[in-house]
């Protein structure tokens, strides 16, 4: 039994490794439990590729980080130097193998109910299979990504509500860094994140050529990954008054650019969780997935009802509505997003 299990001495670790979004939309976690643990400390074990993301939160106190290329004996090797922290608290907000190995390491005999005290969230496979398997929806509506990682902590007092933005951090010299790369011309300009991870949850290209043609005065900054070539051809609709940044900067400088941004308009993918911690006037353009879902009340959310959503865990298909190949996104038009668009930037003058 730990000593210091008071709320002032509790000594938590969070554990998430991937992915982007999901990284992101955990660092609720660590304010939360600032808010239910005055004095305490957290520490958060993540991928090293990831670990920039974390930092300067003022609630998070150290990140250890693993690198993939270590393998399984060297997340080992880490978490067997993790054991002197004397962790009172465990939060698995992965439930992967790693992390079951990080549990078993820093609580073996948790079994018997001795070491950290401990809360994996749940996969809720059963759920899953309901939804997807036979349209049961047995999931707390409206869906809610936050809410799924902050609801498993209940029992230690921590609220289901999401702290208020910023949760997310750019240091200084990335800030300044995105600055440079926008210059005067495109500082406060309209962010777009085209891509994600699996193409059904990608708005269609041409939809954002043709949104940027709908705003003949206005400037866009586009965001992606190296892998994200397609988001040229966007470009190449008004490159006098388009920047592509597509695997042109790192995920910090890209978040720092979407804090820089006036307003962001984007596919349920990572940035879209950036600018929700960010607090930034956001469009959420939200098509097959449902376990991403944006909360707050900065973001507007434009979906459409439809009885074949959500089809699968991350988008990743097949499309089975039978009436039009990818309807979710398809039936979202531009000109319902630009006009969206143009209300928002009324408000925010």
């Amino acid at each position: 039994m730990f000593q210091n299990e008071t709320p002032r001495g509790a000594k938590f670790l969070i554990i998430r490794f991937s992915a982007f979004g999901d990284v992101v939309q955990t660092l609720s976690v660590a304010s939360a439990l600032a808010n239910a643990f005055p004095g305490a400390e957290v520490q958060w074990i993540t991928r090293k590729d990831m670990a920039p993301l974390l930092r300067n939160h003022p609630h998070i106190h150290k990140v250890w980080e693993f690198n993939r290329k270590a393998g399984m004996l060297g997340l080992i090797k880490l978490v067997w130097s993790m054991r002197g922290e004397n962790f009172t608290h465990i939060y698995d907000a992965h439930n992967n193998s790693r992390s079951r190995v990080i549990a078993m390491i820093l609580r073996p005999l948790g079994f018997l109910g001795i070491g950290p005290k401990f809360i994996r969230r749940s996969i809720r496979r059963w759920k899953r299979f309901l939804l997807f398997k036979f349209r049961i929806n047995k999931f707390e509506q409206p869906f809610n990504g936050q809410r799924d990682l902050l609801e498993p902590l209940a029992p230690w007092g921590v609220s289901k509500i999401a702290p208020p933005a910023p949760q997310i951090f750019p240091s200084s010299e990335v800030i300044e860094k995105a600055r440079g790369i926008l210059g005067d011309e495109y500082a406060g300009a309209v962010s777009l994140a085209p891509s994600a991870a699996y193409f059904l949850k990608r708005w269609p290209k041409d939809y954002w050529k043709q949104l940027i043609a709908l705003m003949p005065g206005q400037k866009f900054i586009l965001l992606g990954g190296p892998e994200d070539s397609f988001i040229e051809d966007i470009h190449a609709i008004a490159p006098e008054r388009v920047m592509n940044l597509a695997g042109k900067t790192s995920l910090q400088v890209s978040s720092a650019v979407v804090g820089l941004s006036r307003v962001v308009i984007s596919n349920d993918t990572g940035l879209l969780h950036v600018a929700e911690q960010l607090g930034k006037r956001t469009i959420a353009l939200m098509g097959p997935a449902p376990f991403g879902f944006p909360s707050r009340p900065t973001t507007k959310i434009m979906e459409l009802e439809l009885s074949c959503r959500p089809c699968s865990k991350h988008g990743q298909g097949p499309c089975v509505n039978k009436e039009k190949f990818h309807k979710c996104l398809v039936d979202i038009t531009p000109e319902q997003v630009a006009e969206q668009l143009r209300r928002i930037l009324e408000e925010t003058i």
